[in-house]
């Protein structure tokens, strides 16, 4: 994030991932992006606040998802924060996302509804 003086802040953000995108991510050590990613040129991320609304947008009734947490100022200037959704500013990607570089993993579960269960402990 870039804070009143233009300077970049330490941010954790988010990629949630089918569990398998992620699997074949390690085995080449990069993640390029999902079908939606690719499409767009940039990979969709999103801070700990937007997490619920992408969940509910993305992916409702989707099993098997992982939410994976990234450092915003490792991340370099590869990562754009831009207008998106409601002129909200989301985080933006614009390269392949080093596995090694995830600091934060964890499955996520679906309620009875199809919904992702993200609790504040959980980010």
């Amino acid at each position: 994030m870039i804070n009143g003086s233009g300077e970049k802040t330490a941010a954790m953000i988010y990629k949630i991932i089918a569990a398998s995108a992620w699997a074949e991510a390690i085995k080449t050590g990069v993640f390029s992006g999902s079908a939606d990613d690719l499409r767009d040129g940039f990979i969709h991320l999103s801070s700990a606040t937007q997490i619920p609304g992408t969940l509910a947008k993305h992916f409702a009734g989707h099993a098997d998802l992982l939410i994976i947490g990234f450092d915003s100022v490792e991340l370099g200037d590869l990562l754009k924060w831009e207008r998106s959704r409601g002129g909200e500013l989301f985080p933006h990607y614009y390269g392949h996302l080093p596995v090694e570089q995830a600091q934060f993993l964890k499955q996520l579960t679906l309620n009875p509804d199809g919904q992702a269960i993200v609790d504040d402990g959980t980010l």
